[in-house]
C-alpha cells in the first residue's frame, strides 16, 4: 500500500466505523436477524484510491468481500467529505410479507448521514 492510501484509511477510520454502525442499527430495526446478515466491518474493507474523472480529486473505495471472493458491498469518501456506501443483505424482509431487502445505503456527510434499505417486490 501506498503512503498516501494509509494515510487516508486511517483519516477516514472513525467516519466508516460511523458508516458500518449505521447499517448494522438499521439491520437491527427492520429486525433482520444478525447472524443471517451480518453488518460490514471498516477493517474488513480492502481499499484503493480512485481519481474522480471530473473533479481529479483522489477518493477512497473499499470493496466488502464474501468468503467465496464475490464483491458485496463498497464504501466510498469523496474529496468533499460526503459518502456513499452499500452493502448487500439479500434476505427476505422480516416485517414486510412479499418483499426482499436487497442493500443497504448510506449516503451523505459524517454530520448527516442517511440510510435506507433497497427493498424488491418479491414475484408471486
Amino acid at each position: 500500500m501506498t503512503e498516501e492510501l494509509n494515510r487516508q484509511i486511517e483519516q477516514h477510520r472513525a467516519y466508516g466505523h460511523e458508516i458500518c454502525a449505521r447499517i448494522a442499527g438499521y439491520l437491527q430495526k427492520l429486525g433482520v436477524n444478525a447472524e443471517a446478515a451480518a453488518a460490514p466491518n471498516y477493517e474488513a474493507a480492502v481499499f484503493n484510491l480512485h481519481t474522480d474523472p471530473y473533479a481529479q480529486t483522489q477518493d477512497l473505495i473499499g470493496y466488502w468481500y464474501n468468503a467465496a471472493q464475490q464483491r458485496v458491498g463498497q464504501i466510498k469518501f469523496h474529496s468533499d467529505g460526503s459518502c456513499y456506501a452499500e452493502y448487500d443483505i439479500l434476505q427476505p424482509h422480516p416485517g414486510k410479507k412479499h418483499w426482499f431487502i436487497e442493500a443497504i445505503n448510506v449516503w451523505g456527510r459524517q454530520d448527516g448521514l442517511k440510510v435506507e434499505a433497497k427493498l424488491l417486490e418479491q414475484p408471486q
